[in-house]
Formats: C-alpha cells, structure tokens, sequence
C-alpha cells in the first residue's frame, strides 16, 4: 500500500492528472481523506480517472447521480475542496441549485468533489460527451470560483475603507481575489467554447 498527501483544492484538472498519472506507474486509488490518497498496486495504466464537481448539487440529487455512475461500473470516492474540520456545521453554497445551496455535515459538506474510477477500456473517460452538458458543468465551477473572488475583492474594499490604503490585508485580499479570477475566466472561456460548438451541431 501507497499513502500519499497532497491538498489540490479547487484545482480539479490538476488533481484528475495526478491520480491518472499514479494509475500509469500502477497505483489503484483504494481510499481517500481530507489530505491523504491510499493506493495498492495495480497493473500499470489498468485505471482511468476523472474528477467531477458536484457540490452544486443537493444532497439527494447528489446520491442519485452516484448511484448512476455506480451502475456504470464505476467506482466513486467522495473528495473535499476545503480543508474544514469542523462537525455540525451549515454551509452556504450561492453557487448551487436549489437544496444545492445548502451543505451539512452530516451530509454534502466537505464532499464537494467525486473520483471516478473506471477499468482502462483505451477510450477517452468523459463523464460529459456533449458540447452542451460540458457547457452546463462548468457554469457552476465558475459560479463557485466567481462567488470566491468577489468575497476577496469586498474584503479589500472593507479593509480599504476601514483602515487606509496602507493595510496588509487589503493588499493580500485583492491579490487572491484577482488569484481565484484566473480560474474563473479559463472555465468562462471553456464554457463560451462548449456553447458555441454546442450550437454548430
């Protein structure tokens, strides 16, 4: 058994690398926690793997889409995207669908993110195959970091007002508020892509 540690947050094409990369030297995915990735060797490539934003969605819909890609033949592990380690508590998501904006623990909270394992089978895995489905997955991963840069940029502008121009904190707010933009214009972009392919077919 292989444990590693590493925390990707909301950086999921990076996290999707990783994993296929460990699959490709032989390590199979077995567990996960809030930093750690359990492996057990496998034959090298034997896996493939995707990571899948579900944290839009409401607790409900969240398990019946699990249970689908389950019948599938895929294997799903639960990711978190922050590093809370409270018990108890009620997040709001504003990025979310309905119930899907509001996460408890027990519940979806710190479980923003699915691993989906399937068999190497030598075709691409896409959990999206349409230009338009593709276009409406990455709306809420952009809502989601747009949500976060506006917090950052509004904590700026509080610190600004509060205490001068001079302020640490207004400096460190704006640049990881113009930090979490870049993510946000590269899914805006994907998004735009998607759409208007989506529109040609």
């Amino acid at each position: 058994m292989k444990i590693c540690y590493r925390f990707f947050g909301g950086f999921l094409d990076t996290q999707e690398n990783w994993l296929n990369q460990m699959a490709h030297k032989g390590y199979r995915l077995i567990k996960t926690g809030r930093m750690s990735y359990e492996f057990e060797e496998c034959q090298p490539g034997e896996y493939q793997y995707a990571v899948e934003f579900v944290a839009q969605r409401s607790y409900k819909n969240e398990k019946g889409y699990r249970a689908f890609l389950e019948e599938l033949d895929y294997k799903v592990f639960y990711k978190n995207a922050n590093l809370n380690f409270s018990v108890g508590k009620v997040k709001w998501r504003p990025y979310g669908s309905g119930m899907g904006q509001i996460s408890t623990n027990p519940g979806s909270y710190n479980k923003e993110l699915f691993i989906v394992e399937k068999k190497n089978d030598s075709k691409p895995f896409e959990l999206h195959t349409t230009n338009s489905d593709k276009a409406n997955y990455y709306k809420p991963l952009r809502n989601a970091w747009l949500t976060i840069a506006i917090m950052f940029l509004v904590f700026a502008v509080w610190k600004y007002i509060d205490q001068g121009l001079m302020a640490y904190e207004k400096i460190a707010f704006s640049v990881l508020g113009l930090l979490c933009a870049i993510p946000m214009i590269r899914y805006q972009k994907r998004i735009s892509s998607f759409s208007a392919h989506s529109n040609i077919e």
